[in-house]
């Protein structure tokens, strides 16, 4: 009798439905552990909440909301723990990878990191012959952690020719580079940043046929280049597979980010100097926009308050004066406190921003839920125990309408010193 026909077709029913209460056990029976990653309704690779976590008073398994599961944790302790890594340095390298970070805000995003994580995975996937991961960064920026995102060299362009909305002029560096080093692969985040119109620009450019939106890329020992890849289709309908081409434009969670390793990030210079361009667009700068007219899932500043805020005059003051989107908890929302589109979690609306200030909100496991790829989180509230304070990065005790006064304070005395200067 073959494998396939001794299963248990009940034990595989439970082993694929993660909600069943004899998941876990069965997936032990089958000698398969619980798979930290599965697969989301609509394709893409999601972290397993069942794989890590903890059992509870009442003997409950309960999800780590910690923060630890999903890779964040306070800044200080990630540092702490990204020196401990031991360091990886490539002197010879057979290949390399080239990715072009968005880096939104002069910074490495959650995107440009998943990006970087695939990109480790095409350089070190022969230990014999390996390769290095170059990222090319345009502009000034605040990043203080490419070593422990996994680059091996930086080429860091700080021409005024290609920074801000220049997609010719950074054409034209990608073309250099490409004639220099001939990159086995070349990586860009699929976003609306820039990285989605940069990559195919430069597909056309390199006459190369891109592979776009995809969120999987698998090695192949069939495919000529040893990898095939999955793409979204047929507007988000459907899934390609094909071979992995030289031009990817990913999706974020195309991969999970480096976190095990530190690299060199070691200084990385163009043969030549970047030619000079007549650049047939100008850029004029960002435009301003209304904070509270920004959709909570692409607001990068969020101000989200929860049962804990009681002068909600106060409140929806400082989001006016910080400039930030205003959301909020559940309960504040069921209240009737603020709309039922400023709700923040998993019942809500999943967000993304760089900082979520949490005020006066406990952290139930649904609004954590929605908040856990926000990059940098802040919680003000008057218990030291809450669930939210384990999540953030920055933890205030105190009564939020008294904090959030003082803040307001100080951000209008800054402002009126900085006009009085100028």
């Amino acid at each position: 009798m073959s494998e396939v026909q001794r299963r248990d077709p009940r034990k595989e029913w439970i082993a694929r439905n993660r909600l069943h209460p004899r998941h876990l056990e069965v997936l032990a029976e089958l000698g398969r552990g619980a798979a930290s990653e599965w697969m989301g309704p609509h394709g893409v690779l999601r972290r397993n909440p069942h794989a890590v976590g903890f059992t509870g008073p009442n003997g409950v398994k309960r999800i780590d909301r910690s923060g630890a599961q999903q890779g964040v944790t306070g800044g200080g302790a990630a540092a702490a723990a990204a020196e401990q890594n031991p360091r990886v340095e490539i002197s010879d390298p057979a290949f390399s990878v080239v990715v072009v970070p968005d880096m939104s805000g002069g910074r490495l995003s959650g995107h440009d990191r998943d990006l970087l994580g695939l990109a480790r995975r095409l350089a070190d996937v022969d230990s014999a012959s390996r390769g290095v991961v170059v990222a090319v960064v345009f502009g000034p920026h605040k990043e203080s952690g490419f070593e422990e995102a996994g680059i091996d060299r930086l080429l860091h362009l700080d021409s005024p020719d290609v920074t801000g909305y220049a997609p010719e002029a950074r054409l034209g560096a990608l073309g250099m580079i490409d004639m220099a080093w001939t990159p086995r692969h070349w990586l860009l985040p699929d976003s609306k940043l820039g990285g989605g119109e940069l990559g195919r620009r430069l597909a056309a450019r390199l006459d190369e046929r891109p592979a776009t939106g995809v969120w999987q890329v698998e090695a192949d020992p069939n495919q000529a280049t040893g990898w095939h890849c999955i793409a979204r289709g047929a507007a988000e309908s459907l899934d390609i597979q094909r071979e992995l081409p030289r031009i990817t434009l990913a999706l974020a969670e195309c991969a999970e980010p480096v976190s095990e390793t530190r690299h060199a990030a070691a200084p990385l210079s163009l043969p030549e100097p970047l030619p000079t361009t007549l650049s047939r667009i100008e850029d004029l700068g960002q435009v301003p926009v209304d904070p509270s007219g920004v959709a909570l899932s692409e607001a990068e500043f969020i101000l989200s308050a929860g049962n804990g805020v009681k002068d909600w005059d106060g409140f929806h003051h400082a989001a006016e004066v910080l400039g930030a989107t205003e959301g909020a908890s559940r309960v504040a929302v069921d209240d009737g406190y603020m709309a039922r589109d400023r709700q923040v979690g998993a019942t809500g609306t999943w967000v993304t921003a760089k900082v979520y200030v949490a005020v006066g909100i406990s952290g139930a496991i649904q609004h954590l839920q929605g908040i856990q790829t926000c990059e940098k989180v802040i919680a003000i509230n008057m218990d030291p125990g809450c669930d939210m304070f384990k999540r953030a990065d920055l933890a205030v005790v105190g009564d939020s309408g008294k904090i959030l006064e003082s803040l307001v304070t100080m951000v209008e005395q800054s402002r009126e010193e900085s006009r009085d200067a100028a």
